[in-house]
């Protein structure tokens, strides 16, 4: 039997929300992964970006409905780029085709997220990742889960022992962003037993949740990058802040999420 998302009311709990914001996430990532496996050509910036808004709109014709049905009242953010803090209230932070890029060139790191987000704070999330099936979930006060099965962050302790991973500055990005996330990078190549770098930044946070890499960093961050999977990691026993160890709100420069046992390193690298 199909799962259907259900008609509901402000009465209803937030473990219930997840659950038909679950079944949402899983119908739109099957729309889209029946528009994967070729790669998408393009020669111009215009083809690009109407390549990726098809994805994108594929996924909202399924995406929205089925989450407004569910809080008719919530304001609604779609951009993937927009950063900062949301108005008063209840919002859904939503990127239909998280990693779309490596969507249209065949690669295999992309997702859809959907994020509840109340008086900005994330209360829900669920990620989808369409071609393995999975499906992860957290609620503020109800931990962090992979199908399920609770997520926990990495037991290490020490940062040369560490697999590390960031996401590249987003395209037109500041040059002072670029040149600050290069000299991260570096340091971290000093310090780290590994370093991985690539798009989109969800997916290293939910290595993160799950541990499997110890710890992600990002500068100049947007909403629907880092809203799931920071609730993710704090849910999984991680800790959150921005790069200089404040606590970080969407506001903030800079982002930071790892293990309790190396998030004291990981912010000395990214201070130098």
């Amino acid at each position: 039997m199909s799962e259907t998302v259900q008609t509901t009311d402000a009465a209803i709990s937030d473990a219930d929300l997840l659950e038909q914001t679950t079944i949402a996430v899983r119908a739109a990532g099957s729309a889209l992964r029946a528009r994967y496996g070729e790669v998408v050509r393009y020669q111009t910036r215009e083809e690009l970006m109407r390549a990726l808004a098809a994805n994108d709109d594929t996924a909202l014709d399924i995406l929205r409905p089925s989450l407004t049905r569910l809080r008719p009242e919530a304001g609604w953010v779609e951009d993937e780029l927009d950063g900062g803090a949301l108005p008063s209230g209840e919002w859904w932070v939503v990127d239909p085709a998280e990693g779309n890029v490596n969507h249209l060139h065949a690669l295999p790191e992309w997702a859809v997220t959907a994020t509840l987000v109340r008086e900005n704070q994330p209360v829900l999330t669920a990620v989808h990742l369409p071609l393995t099936g999975e499906t992860y979930t957290a609620l503020a006060g109800g931990g962090a889960h992979l199908d399920g099965r609770a997520l926990r962050v990495s037991p290490t302790e020490d940062l040369s022992l560490s697999i590390v991973a960031t996401s590249q500055a987003r395209p037109d990005e500041d040059e002072k962003v670029v040149r600050r996330v290069g000299s991260s990078i570096t340091a971290m190549l000093f310090d780290a037993l590994v370093v991985r770098t690539a798009v989109p930044a969800t997916l290293h946070l939910l290595n993160v949740a799950a541990g499997r890499i110890d710890a992600f960093w990002q500068f100049a961050g947007a909403r629907a990058d880092l809203l799931p999977g920071a609730l993710l990691v704090t849910e999984a026993g991680g800790r959150i802040s921005d790069a200089e160890g404040r606590p970080w709100t969407p506001r903030s420069e800079s982002f930071l999420a790892a293990a309790p046992g190396v998030h004291a390193e990981a912010v000395t690298t990214l201070s130098r």
